[in-house]
């Protein structure tokens, strides 16, 4: 049996006490989204990987057909499943003896790319044929990895878990990493324009949304997420969905700071974390704690 590591609210946490406990019980909903006069509209939230367990970290692929996520069944192991659309099927997409988690599909298509929990219990990125096969270290000597997002075919911005956590960018050709600051939330998120990517800053008991500009690694602040949020995506290169509780939040370029969108306690949401957009800006699964 893999060594079960604990994920709170889809953080990798390294710690030998706490290995042996359950990650939390989380299930995958998925809900229609739109935009009308600049304000996110969110349909009902369906649960589809409804059951006891851990189901996080969706990821849709480039063509918006699917998502990928990380699931932990009895046994403890994670791997890496696919949620269809059209069909409602899951299916399961890797099945090792290591713990894999946060799929993304690669620029280009051809692969996704995983955080990978080796015997050992280093944490490093690898990647994988879309079939689950042919599994590949990207890189070498960084770790321990806790979550990534790709800037482009080459470029990655890294949160490396340390005292404080690290935001490092890595170029895949080279194996070269840089530290670029510290004390950064979990969430990573790619630009939707392209050309950068943004993260979770912690200032003074405050988190806010952070864009970079890459290459030339300019930096600007965008909005402060709710209290105690972590979690944040962009719906358009000029708005941004966050989570808190039972609510989901946005915020438009222009306004001064964020306001509810909808409450979602009624629909049996709670503790609500990830969020993800589908490329096409048609639906966005949401990572919760069901109430029933």
């Amino acid at each position: 049996m893999r060594r079960l590591i604990v994920a709170v609210a889809g953080l990798i946490v390294m710690s030998a006490a706490v290995q042996a406990q359950r990650p939390p019980s989380t299930d995958i909903f998925l809900a229609a989204l739109s935009i009308e006069n600049g304000r996110p509209v969110i349909g009902t939230p369906i649960n589809v990987t409804k059951r006891p367990g851990y189901d996080n970290q969706p990821s849709f692929t480039p063509d918006a057909h699917a998502f990928l996520f990380t699931s932990t069944h009895d046994d403890g192991q994670s791997d890496i499943y696919r949620y269809d659309l059209a069909s409602t099927q899951i299916t399961r997409v890797t099945t090792t003896p290591e713990s894999e988690y946060s799929a993304t599909v690669m620029p280009g298509g051809k692969r996704f790319s995983v955080v990978r929990v080796e015997s050992d219990s280093t944490q490093r990125l690898w990647s994988f044929a879309l079939d689950g096969s042919d599994p590949q270290l990207l890189l070498e000597t960084v770790k321990p990895v806790g979550y990534y997002a790709w800037i482009d075919a080459s470029n990655l911005a890294l949160f490396v878990l340390g005292k404080p956590n690290a935001l490092v960018h890595a170029d895949v050709r080279t194996g070269r990493a840089d530290t670029l600051s510290r004390d950064i939330g979990r969430s990573l998120q790619p630009l939707p324009s392209g050309g950068g990517f943004s993260f979770v800053a912690h200032v003074d008991s405050v988190s806010s949304v952070r864009v970079v500009q890459w290459p030339a690694n300019s930096r600007r602040a965008e909005v402060s997420l709710p209290r105690g949020g972590e979690d944040f995506a962009w719906v358009t290169r000029d708005v941004i969905l966050a989570s808190a509780g039972s609510k989901l939040l946005y915020w438009r370029r222009g306004m001064r700071a964020m306001v509810d969108v909808e409450d979602f306690a009624a629909d049996g949401l709670t503790n609500i974390t990830r969020l993800a957009v589908s490329p096409d800006r048609k639906w966005l699964a949401i990572v919760a704690v069901p109430s029933r």
